[in-house]
């Protein structure tokens, strides 16, 4: 509702602008030229760096100083800070990094975004930069109707710098056709009052243009025709980066919990370094002249100082959040508490976030799949059987373990399932079919997403098949034949073996050991479920069960070896080595859509 307001507002403004002074118009042009520009870069980028990019991203982030720096150059190349938060909060939200490592990579793309105003300072403000334009406009065209994704990709780079530069182009033509009938220098106000009022209007024309790059390109343009005071453009410079923050939270208003945290992370990091920089304005003025003497930067260079300015007190206000950060990142953890956090019955790592891309709905899955499986199913199983999963997952003999387990734990399989597995189940089948029917996949990420629908199927599958074995285990709990209960022992005793083995497999580290062990499990199992059971036979001679007791044991037979069988897929499924699952496809491999 906000957004749309503040939409609906800014046509209206900008309506009025164009009637009251036509030669606004060329401004701009120039402005919503630029701003096509950085999405179409934005969108060649995400086609051409998506892989690389994302194993960067992923992998910069097991030391601060690390994804800070990544952070700051992935996006001072790309020129877009909105596909790295957009990124990270994927990987945040799929647990392939760690909130810090995220905060980090958030505060290094504020250092990144600084290359624009270099780029424009430095490049666009000195040449005829619409010479340049043209060729990459042209060029760009024709590669973006390629189909090919590699040359589609670099189309629409070439075509967003191209807009950019034209954008730039037309903002600094405005200005100068704009000086001859009004000029806006006129309106400069010096001091601290100066700073405040400027500060403002760069915050409501930010919130205004959702793009603080275009905010800064504004400044610069404006700077250097003369429109305003270098003074005030510094102020406005401050009020660019306080305003990206509006932005990012009313893009996070229906975000998920990762997107929340993110987003007050990068609220409070801009709002801590605007009010630094608006208290030690001047002092930080003096630096800039230092700076710009040992840089050779000309005195009356003021769209480079600009620049240079705004690099150092973004770098200023890193170095004083890196202390803080862990901080931060608890209080952000206690604020944005997240429901699933507290049931296990709703997803814990599936949101709307990791369906950006192919890596972070894979590992998202696979880790929902196996939280599902350690918290739900192996629990279900184990109480089913009248047994406690502290007992399973100690050293002590099975034998033991299953003479002691004796009373009845009244575990309603059914209302564990509705409570605690089949609204995950469904999620985990809803996201990955929307992976699989929107996404581009190659070989192995196909199969991987399809091992994990196949792992969960097999859950299900399990929990009504130790539903009916809880049943006849309970009935022999009240009957007195030991030679019954016995039987039902060994059954019990089995899938509890299966289940520490299974247990020790995903935690240890020899876990080729155990693997091992399951294979031969599994064989056993599919040796059991096509002979019949001796034992059961020989009590049938002896007239030691009845016959409807025959008939149930028989049937539990096949259903225990059915089972473990079951189990044992499903440990190798989720548990197995999986590799290579954050690559995406390549031109030559093929793919799924």
């Amino acid at each position: 509702m906000i957004r749309k307001s503040l939409f609906f507002g800014l046509l209206i403004v900008l309506g009025i602008s164009l009637y009251l002074n036509p030669n606004f118009k060329t401004i701009s042009a120039g402005v919503a030229i630029l701003l096509f520009g950085m999405i179409m870069l934005e969108e060649g980028f995400r086609v051409f760096t998506k892989g690389p990019l994302q194993n960067i991203l992923k992998n910069a982030t097991n030391k601060l100083y690390k994804s800070i720096t990544a952070g700051a150059l992935v996006t001072g190349l790309i020129q877009s800070s909105s596909l790295v938060s957009v990124i990270t909060i994927s990987f945040i939200s799929a647990g392939l990094i760690s909130l810090g490592g995220g905060l980090g990579l958030i505060f290094g793309a504020n250092i990144g975004t600084t290359a624009t105003a270099w780029l424009v300072a430095g490049f666009g403000l000195k040449i005829k930069i619409a010479a340049l334009a043209m060729p990459m406009l042209v060029f760009g065209v024709v590669f973006s109707f390629q189909k090919k994704p590699s040359l589609k990709g670099i189309g629409n780079v070439l075509a967003g710098l191209g807009f950019f530069f034209l954008g730039i182009h037309y903002m600094k033509e405005g200005f100068d056709v704009f000086k001859e009938y009004i000029d806006l220098s006129q309106y400069a106000v010096s001091g601290f009052l100066g700073v405040l009022i400027y500060t403002g209007l760069g915050i409501i024309i930010t919130t205004i243009l959702q793009s603080s790059s275009a905010t800064l390109a504004l400044i610069l343009t404006a700077l250097a025709a003369g429109q305003i005071e270098y003074e005030n453009a510094l102020a406005l410079a401050i009020g660019a980066n306080v305003g990206t923050t509006i932005t990012a939270i009313l893009g996070a208003l229906g975000s998920n919990s990762a997107g929340k945290r993110l987003a007050v992370a990068h609220f409070i990091f801009n709002i801590i370094t605007g009010l630094v920089a608006i208290v030690f304005i001047f002092p930080l003025a003096r630096l800039v002249n230092n700076f710009s003497e040992i840089l050779y930067i000309a005195s009356t260079n003021y769209t480079l100082k600009l620049a240079l300015f705004h690099t150092i007190f973004n770098v200023i206000g890193v170095v004083l959040m890196i202390p803080f950060i862990k901080r931060l990142e608890r209080f952000l953890m206690r604020f944005f508490k997240d429901k699933r956090d507290k049931e296990i019955s709703e997803p814990k790592y599936l949101n709307p976030a990791v369906l950006k891309f192919p890596g972070t709905v894979i590992s998202a899955l696979l880790n929902e799949s196996k939280y599902l499986f350690k918290n739900s199913v192996f629990e279900i199983v184990a109480h089913a059987l009248n047994i406690h999963r502290a007992d399973i997952i100690s050293d002590k003999k099975l034998k033991k373990v299953i003479k002691k387990s004796n009373i009845d734990l009244k575990t309603n399989v059914d209302d564990l399932y509705y409570s605690k597995v089949k609204i995950i189940y469904g999620e985990i089948i809803k996201y990955a079919s929307t992976a699989q029917g929107t996404l581009s996949l190659n070989d192995r990420q196909t199969k991987a997403i399809t091992d994990i629908k196949i792992a969960n199927r097999k859950m299900v599958e399990i929990i009504k098949d130790v539903r009916e074995l809880n049943k006849n285990i309970t009935m022999v709990l009240n009957l007195e034949n030991k030679y019954l209960q016995n039987e039902y022992d060994s059954y019990r005793k089995k899938i509890t073996k299966v289940l520490r083995v299974i247990y020790l497999f995903r935690t240890e580290d020899n876990a080729g050991k155990y693997a091992l062990q399951l294979k031969q499990l599994k064989k056993e199992a599919k040796i059991n479920i096509r002979q019949s059971n001796k034992s059961i036979d020989r009590l049938i001679r002896k007239n030691l069960i009845t016959a409807e007791m025959a008939s149930s044991l028989f049937n539990d037979y096949a259903n225990v070896n059915d089972m473990i069988e079951k189990l044992i897929d499903v440990a190798e499924l989720l548990y197995g080595k999986k590799d290579s699952l954050l690559e995406e496809p390549s031109e030559n491999e093929n793919t799924t859509k």
